[in-house]
């Protein structure tokens, strides 16, 4: 391998060292200077190849995994992609649980990296023998030669993003950085980066980002599972019916909730503004943008990071379809169906 003449191993050395890019046009009347960090930029298009990565070495060096063994795991979707991608280099077999609210375009390119899918209802209590979480657990107790990877309560998860984006987010700004606004799912991205940036200076705010039927935003404000906040929404990787361990819920400071409508809106717009081609939980993350701008949040001086955790063609066939759109109702007068496909006869 040579990185200074771009030639690697394997494909895995690609992962981290992901660009921090300045948004112009969406933020150009708010107050700060804005930048995404685009985690699609990794060679599985997603933040979740950090974790998988670190995870697996880790299980290596402990002598948990040996070639041959089974790698499982529960996933919306970017983490199986990930850890599929990491066990065809290093020679696992990969099952991986998945909740029916991921796209068919995630299920379909964790097929194509060879993991063998169950696909699990979505609007189950986590703890019916049905669920991802369970269906897991109930495959790694009947496989021998297999590893739970349970990044929801691995604190791995954690010491991924507190290894590697955490001080790449704090390199990459010159340690001027004043807020982190990053959407919250198992907690690892967030966690990781908040532990490392607080370390680094404790005035940093730390936002997470929500979603409307999840748990999280109460639990942090009252340290209580309230079970009436949940009821189904859309976004994939955010959110939680759960409490998992591989959030700090101390190394943040507030959480802020969006509706699956407006960041499926945010996420056409960033790509319409921006040229980033980013998926529906960056449109989440930057929708907590315009309402923390809209609520006075940030100075002229504040550096502001968000992070943009996966690629847009993994929703195709979901917020950049505009049939799935209209399906949803997410069309009306404010925001209609842009005619841009001519068909010559």
């Amino acid at each position: 391998m040579d990185k200074n003449k771009n030639v690697f191993d394997n494909v895995l050395q690609l992962i981290g060292s992901t660009p921090l890019i300045k948004l112009n046009r969406m933020t150009a009347d708010y107050d700060g200077e804005f930048y995404a960090k685009v985690e699609a930029f990794n060679p599985g298009h997603s933040s979740k190849d950090r974790i998988a990565l670190h995870i697996i070495e880790e299980a290596e060096r402990q002598g948990i995994l040996t070639p041959g063994d089974t790698i499982i795991e529960t996933t919306s979707g970017n983490t199986g992609f990930s850890i599929a991608m990491v066990s065809i280099i290093k020679g696992y077999e990969c099952i991986l649980a998945v909740s029916s609210k991921s796209s068919a375009d995630k299920i379909d390119m964790l097929r194509s990296m060879g993991a063998k899918v169950y696909v699990c209802p979505a609007h189950v209590n986590a703890d019916d023998p049905r669920s991802y979480y369970q269906v897991a657990k109930r495959l790694h107790e009947e496989i021998k030669g297999s590893i739970y990877i349970n990044q929801y309560f691995n604190q791995l998860n954690i010491d991924a993003h507190y290894n590697s984006t955490g001080p790449e987010i704090w390199n990459q700004t010159n340690g001027e950085i004043t807020h982190l606004v990053a959407c919250s799912g198992t907690g690892g991205t967030i966690s990781g980066i908040a532990k490392y940036l607080k370390e680094q200076n404790p005035n940093v705010k730390i936002i997470g980002v929500d979603a409307y039927g999840s748990v999280l935003q109460k639990y942090h404000e009252t340290r209580e599972f309230d079970e009436k906040e949940i009821y189904p929404y859309r976004i994939e990787g955010l959110g939680k019916n759960l409490i998992p361990t591989a959030t700090d819920f101390d190394a943040i400071d507030e959480f802020i909730k969006v509706t699956d409508e407006e960041s499926a809106h945010t996420a056409r717009e960033i790509s319409n503004t921006e040229g980033l081609f980013v998926g529906y939980t960056s449109g989440a993350a930057m929708q907590a943008i315009k309402q923390l701008n809209e609520r006075g949040e940030f100075q002229p001086t504040d550096k502001i990071v968000v992070v943009f955790p996966d690629h847009g063609s993994r929703y195709m066939s979901k917020v950049y379809s505009d049939k799935w759109m209209e399906d949803q109702g997410f069309f009306d007068s404010k925001n209609e169906v842009a005619t841009t496909i001519q068909y010559i006869k």
